[in-house]
């Protein structure tokens, strides 16, 4: 081979591995999706990376913080909302919700548990039971149409808010173990195993008012074994979602990190008010929820009408 045809594939070759490098460092603009992640695959498409969406992120994650640490809870509420209105489809929110709650529920268990607020057993039988309808919620995730998803979150809500204004819990009281009583949990469980799975939610909602009202434990007890058993669930329900491609990983680090830095500061508000007033602010907070996302599926269900 001559000298010159050497020369020549050398050059070609400079050239094409300068284009891999520019290919490489250039990242697309505007969308956390463009970027693929090396453990999870490519992000969905669609959530806002400006500083704005950055900001509403850490105010997400913030807000989620001290909601889980006074009411319980995981904070699916917010989360899943908040990423919808970001740019995420209601399924990808739902995914991303749940693994964003990992964190949050491992700083509130830890709250809870220092002042004994935490019915270990009680936990370990309503996991049970979420697991299995969590992997059945992230099954039903990935298959049913947006606008039926919308809604179910909308019954969830009413659901939660009759419930939050009928009921006062006590301060004083404890789950009375029996065989019965532990069937009854892990059926609980699988009831909110799947809403969990299926709308992003933790299940504290839920979990919190039943522990209270179908079983006789405090406010505090109920928060703190409701967060017990949502951490588990949600980290095998969020496996199932990134096998499924469904969870925007970076959003929802973003958040759990953030929430799990506030969640103590929740916990320490949640025993400084009366049962009767955390149940009204808890009241209140998804009353406005609930009509925004009344709002939302309103106007998604008049769209779908239009376009059929």
């Amino acid at each position: 081979m001559k000298k010159s045809d050497i020369s020549n594939i050398s050059n070609a070759e400079s050239v094409e591995r300068a284009e891999e490098s520019v290919r490489s460092s250039v990242q697309p603009s505007g969308k956390f999706g463009g970027k693929a992640d090396r453990l999870f695959g490519a992000d969905p498409v669609g959530l806002d990376e400006s500083a704005r969406g950055i900001v509403v992120l850490v105010i997400v994650g913030v807000a989620v913080g001290l909601l889980s640490g006074m009411f319980g809870i995981g904070g699916g509420t917010v989360i899943v909302p908040a990423l919808v209105w970001l740019g995420l489809t209601q399924r990808n929110a739902a995914a991303t919700s749940m693994l964003a709650i990992v964190p949050t529920s491992i700083s509130g268990v830890i709250s809870y548990a220092t002042c004994g607020n935490v019915d270990w057993l009680a936990a370990l039988l309503l996991f049970c039971g979420m697991f299995v309808g969590g992997q059945i919620g992230s099954w039903l995730l990935s298959r049913l149409p947006e606008l039926v998803l919308r809604w179910i979150f909308v019954v969830f809500l009413v659901f939660v808010v009759a419930n939050q204004i009928s009921f006062v819990p006590s301060r004083d009281q404890h789950i009375a173990m029996s065989a019965l009583t532990g069937v009854c949990l892990v059926l609980l469980g699988v009831v909110i195993g799947i809403l969990a799975g299926l709308l992003g939610i933790g299940g504290g909602a839920l979990a919190v008012p039943a522990l209270s009202m179908l079983f006789g434990a405090s406010d505090l007890i109920a928060r703190g074994t409701s967060l017990l058993a949502m951490f588990p669930n949600s980290i095998t329900t969020s496996v199932a979602n990134l096998k499924r491609r469904l969870v925007h990983v970076k959003a929802a680090l973003i958040i759990g990190l953030v929430a799990a830095v506030t969640a103590p500061f929740g916990t320490w508000i949640a025993g400084a008010v009366s049962p009767r007033v955390g149940s009204i602010l808890f009241a209140c907070y998804l009353c406005v929820l609930l009509i925004r996302s009344l709002f939302v599926a309103v106007k998604a269900t008049r769209s779908a009408r239009v376009s059929s």
